[in-house]
């Protein structure tokens, strides 16, 4: 028996010593030292041995035990450190090598645009303000000034959730609403989402963006709304534009007008981007009519004012020649990228 003890031992380190990883050695473990190893069967016969022989064995047992299990949780340190610095060496960053070139994305263009807007309007002292998409009949059109029987107001046109409640199909609401909440002097711009029902085409679509201005104070007259139109447009276009204004109506305005900007590529002959006429349609305007300021609670006979409204996409696709409104909604980045 002891020197079956003694081949066990030479068994097991040399095992041990040939291992290539944990789980080799602990699969040496459990044959040598398991429940049902090797050295685990010898001590069950040691019933067989005289009263002389059992303590030196017992000691010999104990003692290639302990020699055993002190060499495996050695070996299984040591391959866990060869593993680690082999993770290490693998996952070694090579710092002089050129970084991956990330695809960042740009502003888009209906964006460029409405941010430059925006900062025109803010440096004559305008504020910006916003209102909810889902809009009451109320502010989408009664208080307007628009009537039961007007044709903006026709299903046809108009997105109805309810028989109350709509998509707006105008930005116009959230002048009402500031009407409503603030005290003149006021002087306000409401860029955003407006919706109507009209079939997608390369001029036309369901959803598109609208900023309308509004201005209401003592004594604000026909010649402010031109001053201010006129030095948006040259901020905008370039101080060269030339503006004019057309008689026009719109129900929440009183007087109102259509105003153009001299084709900026032609300068007024007539070319492929005004159709021939020289001006270019920009927005529609006029005085806020006494019926809107009462309807606000604001008095017509103290304070007047003046409304403007334009299509961001309108303006965009002058500004860079798009002829295809679907492009602004595709989100193509052989577009996208060129802006």
């Amino acid at each position: 028996m002891k020197e079956a003890l003694e081949q066990i031992r030479t068994a097991a380190l040399d095992a041990i010593a040939q291992a290539e990883n944990s789980r080799a050695v602990d699969d040496i473990k459990v044959k040598f030292l398991g429940k049902k190893g090797e050295l685990t069967s010898i001590l069950k016969q040691m019933g067989k041995l005289s009263a002389e022989e059992r303590p030196v064995i017992g000691q010999l047992a104990n003692q290639i035990r302990g020699e055993l299990e002190q060499s495996i949780a050695a070996a299984q340190q040591q391959l866990k450190e060869k593993q680690l610095l082999a993770q290490i060496k693998a996952e070694t960053l090579d710092v002089t090598m050129p970084g991956k070139k990330f695809d960042l994305g740009k502003k888009h263009p209906l964006t460029l645009v409405m941010d430059e807007i925006k900062e025109i309007f803010l440096g004559m002292g305008f504020d910006v303000v916003d209102g909810p998409e889902v809009e009451l009949d109320y502010y989408n059109f009664e208080a307007l000034n628009i009537p039961k029987n007007h044709p903006a107001r026709d299903t046809q046109d108009t997105f109805y959730i309810t028989e109350n409640t709509l998509l707006r199909t105008q930005t116009s609401p959230v002048q009402i609403r500031t009407m409503e909440q603030r005290k003149p002097p006021i002087r306000v711009i409401s860029p955003g989402r407006v919706f109507r029902s009209d079939a997608l085409d390369a001029t036309h679509s369901p959803v598109f963006h609208q900023i309308e201005g509004l201005v209401v104070d003592k004594n604000i007259t026909m010649s402010d709304l031109k001053g201010t139109l006129e030095l948006f447009i040259k901020k905008l276009y370039g101080e060269d534009s030339v503006v004019r204004f057309r008689p026009h109506h719109f129900p929440f305005t009183e007087p109102s007008a259509e105003t153009d900007v001299m084709c900026f590529h032609c300068h007024g002959k007539g070319c492929r981007l005004c159709k021939g006429e020289g001006w270019i349609e920009i927005l529609g305007a006029g005085m806020v009519h006494p019926k809107v300021l009462e309807n606000c609670g604001i008095d017509p006979e103290e304070y007047s004012g003046f409304a403007f409204g334009m299509g961001l996409e309108r303006v965009v696709m002058r500004r860079f020649a798009i002829d295809d409104i679907r492009l602004f909604f595709e989100n193509d980045k052989r577009f996208l990228e060129q802006f």
